[in-house]
C-alpha cells in the first residue's frame, strides 16, 4: 500500500513542483537546474560511494559488523537513482540522503524497526569440516600431492618445446 502511495503522489508532487517553479523562473532555467542537480549528484554520489566502500572493507577486514556500512552504501545507491530522477522533490531527499548525519539518523530509526534473530560470520551451520584450519599451536592443516621425479630428467618436456612448424 505504501509503495502504491508513492508511486501516485511522487509524480503529482514533481509536476506541482515543476509547473511552479517554471512559472517562475521560466523553462531553460528550470531544465538547467535538473540537468545541474543530476550533473552535481553524480560526482557526490561517486565520492561518496568510494567512502562508503572503503569502510565496508575496514569493517570486513576487522570482522566487525558490516551492517552499518552496507546500509549507508545503499542509502547513497539510492540517492544516485534520485538524483537522477528528473525533479525538485526527487532531488531534495536526494541530496538528503547524501548528507552522513541524516543517513545515520535513517539508519537509527530502521535499526529501531528491524529485529535482528541471529548474527553469524563464517560458514554456516551445514558446513561439515569444523575444524579450523590453523590452530593457536601454529599447526597449519593440510593436503598434499607427493610429485615423483621424471625417469628421464635430461629430456624436456613436449610443452616447452613450442608448436610444430608446418
Amino acid at each position: 500500500m505504501y509503495l502504491f502511495l508513492a508511486f501516485l503522489l511522487v509524480p503529482i508532487i514533481e509536476i506541482a513542483l515543476f509547473i511552479q517553479v517554471g512559472g517562475l523562473i521560466g523553462l531553460w532555467p528550470t531544465l538547467a537546474i535538473v540537468v545541474l542537480t543530476a550533473v552535481l549528484g553524480t560526482v557526490l554520489v561517486r565520492t561518496q560511494g568510494r567512502m562508503a566502500l572503503g569502510q565496508l572493507q575496514r569493517s570486513f577486514a576487522e570482522l566487525d559488523d558490516p551492517t552499518e556500512p552496507l546500509a549507508h552504501g545503499a542509502m547513497i545507491l539510492l540517492s544516485g537513482a534520485l538524483l537522477l530522477t528528473p525533479g525538485f522533490f526527487t532531488d531534495a531527499v536526494g541530496f538528503a540522503l547524501l548528507i552522513p548525519g541524516f543517513r545515520m539518523a535513517v539508519f537509527r530509526y530502521l535499526k529501531s524497526k528491524v529485529k535482528v534473530t541471529q548474527f553469524q560470520m563464517g560458514p554456516g551451520p551445514g558446513f561439515q569440516n569444523t575444524k579450523a584450519p590453523f590452530d593457536r599451536d601454529g599447526v597449519i592443516d593440510g593436503e598434499f600431492t607427493e610429485v615423483r621425479p621424471r625417469k628421464n630428467p635430461s629430456k624436456p618436456s613436449k610443452w616447452v618445446e613450442g608448436p610444430p612448424e608446418h
